[in-house]
């Protein structure tokens, strides 16, 4: 079965879903989801969105500085300015669509503060902006005509055609479709799923940028990983529970495993320093002390503002134990966010013609080589409308007919061997964590290269097993191989 539409966006984030409303109406979409649609990385960013809009002290010179000093000034200027300059158009759509953000008692929009920012301009919904963007942006986008939505299907490979792109899916009926297009948007978030601990959803494998690399587009400074410093360490799940950087922000404590505070030894901005640097002094600290037992404390604030500024932290560490209001919380460092991806311009476009990227997946060059905190769903929003806005100009010029590729999904073939994406995560656990050790990543990668091989060369089922277990070992491959040069 086939079927034809002009313009293909794998993911539904912030990213996806921004795009699919910035894009013309006359267009016909196809949005694809890999599982429910509420499940993705946007829909965890807690903290908020950072920008400067209808501030009397913030300017965009301020936004664009502290996003370069964070990066340690390995991004692309231009993106940055884009992304600063173009904050306040897009924080007004998204209210306009229906986003709303906490206000102060005056009716002024309440500004909160994170790590690396020098003023107050992150937005937020109590600390669950993501979800209420990306619900928000849902609910507009399943009013869309032009917009056909599909849940729980995989992307199992995609191909570059004379008239586009082909993308083989396969549905939870287990009927495989292809879907062919003009245009194709990879909006399809993170890899923390490469990692043992990430505070990314579970469909967080790395999908188009396997997808992308398979078909020669660049990718680039994929080892650029971002690592959160205060996830909460319970020691036992896969996917731990994110403390936002606004519980920093708003006064709280860094302790060690004897419950003092240790961030004036490693950089005067203490607690509100950039995640890269506070996660690196953790483990310097762990490594001093002798122990990974550390301590998020913000029980000496009023326990009612807290309940009432993070409720979503509070209620979820009740369950698991602990009151925020009344005693230190245990956090580690764990895989957070992606810097690198696949490489685009300024509109979003891959070095593949009309095949563009956008949000996570994406390498704009804006976080450099390490991001500011809150900007990642404004980096979303502010390029995917970009990517709309370029296919929107070429929509006239593409043929009118579509060439479909041809897959094999090798059914009745043996599915792939158990234990590739657990081997795979503990390699990159123990080899490139917030401070890479060069001789595990060398032997790690020589390991890789192996299971990328078996797989390739195996003529194994396509199913879910076998795209999610090739996309994290692909994108190990690729961390590592930057590693080694």
């Amino acid at each position: 079965m086939s079927v034809n539409y002009d313009v293909i966006i794998v993911g539904c984030g912030a990213a996806g879903l921004y795009a699919a409303i910035n894009l013309p109406s006359e267009l016909n979409i196809l949005l694809l989801c890999k599982r429910e649609l509420p499940l993705c990385n946007s829909s965890l960013a807690q903290g908020g969105i950072a920008g400067v809009y209808n501030s009397p002290t913030d300017n965009i010179q301020y936004h664009q500085n502290d996003t370069l000093i964070a990066g340690s000034f390995k991004n692309n200027v231009d993106a940055v300015h884009t992304l600063v300059s173009e904050a306040a158009q897009d924080l007004e759509r998204i209210i306009e669509l229906g986003v709303e953000f906490d206000k102060n008692p005056d009716g002024t929009y309440h500004r909160t503060l994170e790590g690396g920012h020098s003023h107050h301009r992150i937005f937020h919904h109590a600390d669950a902006t993501g979800k209420e963007i990306t619900s928000t942006l849902l609910e507009n986008v399943q009013k869309l005509p032009n917009v056909t939505i599909m849940e729980n299907t995989i992307v199992c490979a995609t191909k570059q055609t004379s008239t586009g792109y082909s993308a083989f899916l396969k549905t939870t009926d287990d009927e495989y479709i292809t879907a062919n297009c003009h245009f194709l948007i990879f909006a399809t978030g993170g890899i923390g799923r490469v990692y043992k601990f990430t505070t990314n959803s579970a469909i967080a494998t790395g999908d188009g940028i396997t997808f992308a690399y398979e078909m020669g587009a660049k990718i680039k400074n994929l080892s650029y990983v971002q690592f959160h410093p205060t996830a909460f360490n319970n020691r036992a799940t896969r996917e731990c529970f994110l403390i936002s950087e606004a519980v920093r922000g708003e006064g709280a404590y860094l302790l060690n495993c004897h419950k003092e505070r240790f961030m004036h030894n490693y950089d005067e901005r203490l607690e509100l320093a950039p995640r890269d640097v506070v996660s690196h002094a953790i483990i310097l600290e762990s490594r001093k002390q002798g122990s990974d037992d550390f301590y998020l404390d913000i029980s000496y604030k009023d326990s009612e503002f807290l309940k009432k500024r993070f409720p979503m932290i509070y209620k979820n560490l009740l369950e698991q134990g602990y009151d925020l209001t009344k005693e230190p919380v245990p956090i580690f460092p764990c895989q957070h966010y992606l810097m690198g991806g696949i490489d685009v311009d300024k509109n979003s476009e891959t070095t593949l013609p009309n095949l563009f990227a956008c949000g996570e997946c994406s390498h704009t060059g804006v976080h450099g080589s390490n991001r500011l905190a809150s900007n990642s769903l404004l980096e979303a929003l502010v390029f995917s409308r970009h990517a709309a806005g370029c296919i929107a100009s070429r929509m006239n010029d593409v043929p009118a007919d579509f060439e479909e590729a041809q897959f094999d999904a090798h059914i009745g073939a043996e599915r792939i061997p158990k234990g590739v994406r657990t081997e795979t995560r503990s390699i990159l656990q123990n080899s490139y964590f917030v401070i890479p050790d060069k001789k595990a990543a060398a032997e790690g990668f020589k390991r890789i290269t192996e299971i990328r091989e078996q797989l390739l060369s195996g003529g194994y089922l396509v199913d879910a097993d076998f795209v999610l277990a090739k996309s994290i070992v692909t994108v190990a491959y690729i961390i590592l191989s930057e590693v080694m040069q």
